[in-house]
């Protein structure tokens, strides 16, 4: 199927309800498989949605979850807010992935964003590393206008 880089629908409501604290939470970032059966997009509502479909990446030193990203800092750039989190790193693993997930662990696995990588990115035994886009109004991965 397919995955459209969006931040989920249901994150933007549960926001504004209190719901996420970004900088304090336990937010994870899962990886999605390539050759996925589901679809993963705006409408996407938890790391479930992942599971259920068994389109988590599965391979050596891969656990399932993902893992907790780090250092997450919320700015504003200009007057837009955003949220940057470390660079993270799968290491020495053999995977092929076409996305991942964001979602907060911390309040029963909700989800935040999806993100596709625009083709199959692959790591034999070596890492595999997500870079996050500069921190930014117009290329942070969460940012609220």
């Amino acid at each position: 199927m397919a995955i459209t880089t969006a931040m989920c629908n249901s994150f933007k409501t549960e926001l504004l309800g209190g719901v996420h604290d970004l900088d304090s939470d336990s937010i994870k970032l899962a990886l999605i498989k390539s050759g996925m059966s589901g679809t993963y997009n705006a409408s996407t509502t938890n790391y479930s949605n992942v599971t259920d479909n068994s389109d988590e990446a599965s391979g050596t030193n891969y656990s399932a979850g993902g893992q907790a990203l780090d250092g997450a800092s919320i700015a504003l750039s200009g007057s837009t807010a955003i949220v940057d989190f470390t660079d993270e790193v799968f290491s020495s693993v053999t995977v092929s992935v076409a996305g991942c997930i964001i979602y907060n662990a911390g309040q029963s696995n909700k989800a935040i964003a999806v993100i596709d990588f625009g083709g199959t990115v692959s790591a034999t035994a070596g890492n595999l590393s997500i870079e996050f886009p500069a921190a930014d109004a117009s290329n942070a991965v969460i940012r609220i206008a």
